[in-house]
């Protein structure tokens, strides 16, 4: 473990990470060995915490333990996940469990060992600003430091050659369902704060659950496996038109290679954005293992002969939501195949409905004039994962799960984590710390510019693209 002498508060950072989730903490742990590499990370949060509204029992994580902070960079590395079982003396449970998917508490458990054993890391601590100081060409970030009641306590600024940005998702809430989230004495809840209403969801008469993804298969099987046989009264509805599975083929998975993300940056914007859009089942299905649980359970409560009171429909819209009198919803459905309409009455709602890029104006109000936009006023990102800025700006700022309209539907995926901090590390080091490989899936995903770096050991001959009309 690297440990940097004290830090004379006049000195630049090499680096200031702003946000402490999974991939700036897959950051931080591959920067941790690295001599003289000066970096620091903030997060508003007292600690790390991984989703823990989601943190199902039985719920797993959707990629291979490989997938870890580190390990697909560098297996040799002190944070990875089968080091933290060693330093926990669960190696040999681990072993004869023979699981290849760990479930979501282990990886929170894990993320939080990583956590507690880097220097690097500072919560409580709110960044508010990111500004260019030409003058000392350097970039300012600003932040509060925060008591242990999240109250401001002290004010502080650093200077630094470089920032990352890390700052992730948040939950959404499509327009039509915004008029519920602050209904008093009806509990509606994002999915992220499942467990904590899990109590008050489960004595509700009746309970909905709007959204046809993972979280929603999750939250739906756990409601479902705790009401009582023949009095269920759930009902799952979702805009997709059927309870799709997750593509998890083994070339499908290779959507999520470093081969395809530079594949697709290379690719014209608007064939990015439809891309995207299309590509939802490869990270937005329901994965194979949730779908059978929640038959299995269904077909369970079948044994004495009557059918379980659970409504599951697909391709259904809420046009609009509202409140009757003080407890209970009233939601207006429409069936986008049928073109039916219909309404349902319930005493709860949980909104399965997804998580949004968290928007970057607010940090980085201070560098608008120097950032360079697409069509779309979205911030341009280059093949090093860094916002494409003003020349006269000589640092770099990096960008992590803010890039699924430049790279991919992998850019929140966590199996890339370590690839892309490895990449980041060797673009800021100006070295190559993390060897990375030239080729890393079957699939040469293109005609024209498709050259997969190939090991020098075995080449394949290239294809000719075919002229126009032969």
């Amino acid at each position: 473990m690297n440990t940097p002498a004290h830090h004379s508060p006049d000195a630049p950072r090499d680096l200031v990470g702003i946000g402490i989730g999974p991939f700036n903490l897959s950051l931080a742990a591959l920067a941790d060995p690295l001599a003289g590499l000066d970096a620091v990370f903030y997060d508003q949060r007292p600690a790390f915490h991984w989703h823990p509204g989601l943190l199902i029992d039985g719920a797993r994580v959707q990629v291979p333990f490989l997938a870890d902070l580190v390990t697909l960079a560098d297996p040799a590395s002190p944070w990875t996940f089968l080091n933290h079982l060693r330093a926990r003396e669960r190696l040999f449970p681990f072993y004869f469990a023979e699981r290849f998917h760990i479930e979501r508490n282990e990886y929170d458990a894990y993320c939080r060992w990583v956590a507690g054993g880097l220097p690097s890391l500072r919560f409580h601590h709110q960044v508010d600003a990111v500004r260019w100081n030409p003058e000392r060409d350097l970039f300012e970030v600003d932040y509060t430091q925060l008591d242990a009641d999240g109250e401001a306590e002290a004010l502080g600024r650093t200077h630094t050659r470089n920032v990352v940005l890390g700052v992730g998702t948040e939950p959404h809430v499509p327009d039509p369902l915004r008029p519920l989230v602050d209904a008093p004495g009806v509990p509606v809840v994002h999915a992220a704060d499942y467990l904590g209403h899990r109590d008050a969801l489960l004595a509700a008469g009746h309970v909905t659950v709007i959204g046809t993804g993972q979280s929603g298969a999750e939250v739906f099987l756990d409601l479902l496996r705790h009401r009582p046989a023949g009095r269920e009264r759930l009902h799952w509805l979702g805009r997709t038109e059927a309870f799709a599975p997750m593509e998890y083929s083994r070339l499908g998975l290779e959507h999520f290679t470093p081969d395809y993300t530079r594949y697709f940056h290379g690719l014209a914007e608007p064939v990015r954005d439809r891309l995207v859009a299309a590509q939802w089942q490869l990270h937005k299905g329901i994965d194979a293992d949730t779908t059978a649980a929640i038959h299995d359970e269904l077909y369970r409560r079948t044994l004495d002969g009557g059918w379980p009171d659970a409504t599951l429909t697909p391709g259904v819209q809420v046009r609009t939501a509202g409140r009757i009198a003080t407890t209970r919803v009233e939601l207006h459905l429409e069936h986008e195949q049928q073109r039916t309409r219909s309404r349902l009455t319930t005493d709860a709602v949980v909104l399965a409905t997804g998580y949004r890029e968290r928007p970057l104006g607010r940090v980085l109000a201070g560098l608008d004039p120097y950032m360079r936009r697409d069509s779309r006023e979205r911030p341009r990102v280059d093949d090093r994962f860094r916002l494409v800025l003003d020349p006269s700006v000589t640092g770099s700022v990096y960008v992590q799960n803010a890039e699924t309209h430049t790279h991919g539907v992998g850019a929140p995926d966590l199996g890339l984590a370590a690839w892309r901090s490895a990449t980041i590390l060797n673009d800021l080091t100006g070295q190559e710390p993390y060897p990375l490989p030239g080729r890393t899936a079957f699939t040469t995903f293109g005609l024209e510019n498709g050259r997969p770096q190939i090991p020098s050991a075995r080449h394949h001959r290239a294809l000719t693209p075919l002229a126009d009309g032969i």
